[in-house]
């Protein structure tokens, strides 16, 4: 017998793929399509559900074709989704009332600013571990209920439903069969009690969301049902659901608490695995669940770095530098490392811990003997510089978690550099593991998927197929490594809006 195929399908902002792994986590052949963003009006991004559907499922027919395996060797699908974005749609009919609302949209701040001046965010953090953001999908479901002609009496008369990407593709793959999501998506929209696992009804209300519209909450190993049998030539179970970066913990191995993990993209998410503890953070970063299995919950605090590898794109347009990111690199690697020049990119504010919006970036530090070396050195520093912010914030919020041989995994395209790694761990004084396949969503999708199908006996086992990783030590001396987070919380200070 050949040994069973595990198909994730990793629902992205900009594409959707679909990735075929073997149960030593192998990628065997991966497909893609780009996805086409709109914007309706400042600060709006939408996607076209349908397209994400039927992207869906071009790239998990693609991806067994280009491995020259067969459908008949897949033993389950996994699912990972960019988080937050939602649709509603036609019970009946299955066509949605609108565009999807993308995650990044930013119309319904209103809605949270009136909450947040009515005295309701401690309640809000209280519930969902959450923030009043209009990142967060709650605030954009009420808008469609509000703005879609009809569609809050259709909604209250039981003919509507809603979902995130993850609810809307299975509900899609399954022929209208299934409407669920799983608990990660779940604790990112607002309306589900984290510590009793199931939407809340007072969030409901203060949101003014119907939970009739809601989809059942599973495991993120767990029964979706399966796919029509006339989509992919046979009908394959759906067996494993995450979020994108919860997805991300899992394809990293960090099933344990103290275990983190920080994906490097255009900015950066960090997540600490804190066990069954889901502890409320005085540093304002987020609580959300890192996974479920067998109904128990396990729990994370989450940081959001704004801009990480935003600012090496930033000085490729921006300062004009030549060679992208490597050229940008081969710049910082020749810096001189004397002169503390120190660049906060807060070009659209700052992030956890210190979440100003108003704050703006700042080069702080420049000397005539400073260039375009020392300031594309501080473009990679920044990173690992709000790294540390969000180490010490974590380190403040669940000390239990933090142990001697503590080390963070990092994925996404600035983990691609050996001397960023480096750079990493000797700014932050934390060991780095550098993961050498840089998918960690779509394995932690397809990891759960066997674990839910019973390709892996448990997590642990199925952690075991986590991507060898490079480890970089610090190697900087601790006093220099202190003076330049000194320098960075000095410029810091100086670029805030309420300084």
């Amino acid at each position: 017998m050949t040994e069973p195929l595990i198909l994730a399908l990793d629902q992205g902002t900009t594409s959707t793929r679909a990735i075929l792994f073997d149960p030593k986590g192998r990628a065997l052949a991966e497909a893609g399509r780009p996805l086409e963003q709109f914007y309706p009006a400042d600060g709006w991004v939408e996607h076209d559900a349908e397209e994400i559907f039927r992207a869906s499922a071009e790239v998990l027919r693609e991806a067994v074709q280009k491995a020259a395996r067969s459908m008949s060797e897949v033993a389950a699908i996994g699912v990972t989704n960019q988080r937050e974005t939602v649709v509603i749609w036609d019970r009946k009919s299955g066509v949605p009332i609108h565009r999807a609302i993308v995650w990044q949209d930013r119309r319904t701040a209103d809605i949270c600013d009136r909450l947040r001046d009515a005295g309701r965010e401690a309640e809000v953090t209280e519930i969902s571990g959450l923030l009043l953001d209009p990142y967060f999908s709650g605030t954009k479901i009420a808008w469609l209920l509000d703005h879609v002609d009809g569609a809050r009496a259709r909604a209250e008369a039981g003919d509507l439903l809603a979902g995130t990407i993850d609810t809307w593709v299975i509900w899609k793959l399954t022929g209208g069969k299934v409407h669920a999501t799983d608990a990660t998506n779940a604790s990112r929209t607002l309306l589900f009690d984290i510590r009793r696992q199931t939407w809340s009804p007072a969030m409901a209300e203060m949101l003014d969301v119907p939970l009739s519209l809601m989809p059942d909450v599973r495991d993120c190993a767990g029964d979706y049902g399966e796919t029509d049998a006339d989509l992919l030539g046979r009908a394959i179970p759906i067996r494993g659901v995450a979020g994108d970066q919860q997805a991300a913990l899992m394809g990293q191995g960090c099933i344990r608490p103290g275990e983190m993990k920080a994906t490097y993209g255009t900015g950066c998410f960090m997540l600490l695995n804190t066990g069954e503890t889901a502890p409320i953070s005085k540093a304002r970063l987020l609580t959300t669940v890192a996974a479920r299995i067998g109904g128990k919950a396990t729990f994370a605090l989450e940081g959001a770095i704004f801009i990480a590898g935003a600012a090496i794109q930033w000085m490729e347009e921006g300062l004009q530098v030549r060679g992208g990111p490597q050229g940008v690199e081969k710049l910082a690697m020749a810096a001189r490392d004397d002169l503390g020049v120190v660049l906060v990119p807060a070009f659209t504010g700052l992030g956890a811990p210190w979440w100003d919006a108003g704050a703006r970036g700042a080069i702080v530090g420049l000397t005539r003997d400073a260039g375009l070396p020392e300031i594309s050195r501080a473009a990679f520093d920044a990173s690992a510089l709000q790294t540390r912010d969000l180490i010490e914030a974590m380190r403040a919020d669940a000390p239990e978690a933090f142990h001697a041989k503590l080390e963070l995994r990092i994925d996404g395209g600035m983990s691609r550099s050996a001397w960023f790694s480096q750079r990493l761990a000797d700014l932050t004084g934390v060991a780095v593991a550098r993961a050498t396949f840089g998918e960690a969503s779509a394995l932690g999708a397809a990891l759960f998927a066997g674990v839910g199908a019973g390709v892996y006996r448990d997590v642990e086992e199925a952690a075991n197929a986590r991507p060898k990783t490079e480890l970089y030590s610090p190697a900087i001396a601790p006093h220099r490594r202190e003076a330049a987070y000194a320098r960075w919380l000095d410029a810091v200070a100086r670029t805030r809006s309420q300084a």
